[in-house]
């Protein structure tokens, strides 16, 4: 982006903006047109002031910067989002990736790498590690766990677990896989044998388990459309 990148800082201690504006107004091609305190005022303001970019609270008093995020992005998709917090957590980390945010920086960063951070966004670059980014929809597929057991099989064996769990037999396996029941019963012996399981009841035990757990911590309800 060509000319003097426009900012808008949301976050709800004022001083925390007001060093936040000290340090990207000293710079020559960056300026803050605008601040905000919460989720309501962010949206407001960002529509009043147009910025480039909006350095955005993953915490707000009224609500999810994450949310604020989303919205941002869905009113306005030209306009990039930051994400700026105290703390290193993966799900806000997942949730701002979801929310369309171009980055997730910590309130810890050196003020030369922020003012960069801002710079690269600014230019439509993103600063999501691109591991994270593919865990987070491997997540949403189902296909990413932190179970160390589950993270021993290939995809073709999660697949014999998932029809394992559902009661399905060798034949009807290799009948839905298209391929040999000899084939399929090899495969079997190997989930079994990876999961350290001697029968096919514990396997489909812990493959129902798992989806209960999946299921609670991440409701479809809460994935964005």
């Amino acid at each position: 982006m060509s000319g003097t990148l426009r900012i808008e800082l949301v976050d709800d201690h004022e001083v925390v903006r007001q060093g936040l504006k000290s340090l990207l107004d000293a710079e020559s091609d960056l300026k803050v047109v605008g601040e905000a305190g919460s989720v309501e005022e962010a949206i407001r303001r960002v529509g009043f002031d147009e910025p480039h970019v909006v350095i955005l609270d993953v915490r707000l008093p009224d609500g999810s910067g994450v949310e604020a995020c989303r919205e941002i992005r869905s009113r306005w998709p030209d306009v990039r989002v930051l994400m700026l917090t105290s703390f290193a957590d993966d799900e806000a980390l997942f949730a701002s990736i979801l929310a369309g945010a171009s980055g997730y920086v910590l309130k810890q960063i050196k003020g030369s790498d922020l003012i960069e951070s801002v710079r690269k966004v600014g230019r439509g670059e993103s600063l999501l590690d691109p591991e994270m980014t593919d865990r987070v929809f491997r997540r949403i597929r189902g296909e990413d766990t932190d179970d160390p057991l589950l993270a021993r099989l290939s995809k073709q064996e999660r697949k014999i677990l998932d029809y394992i769990a559902e009661g399905m037999t060798n034949r009807q396996i290799s009948e839905s896989m298209f391929l040999a029941e000899k084939t399929v019963k090899n495969y079997v012996s190997n989930v079994l044998a990876k999961l350290e399981m001697s029968r096919r009841s514990e396997a489909a035990a812990y493959a129902a388990r798992l989806q209960a757990e999946k299921e609670h911590r991440y409701p479809p309800e809460q994935w964005p459309s």
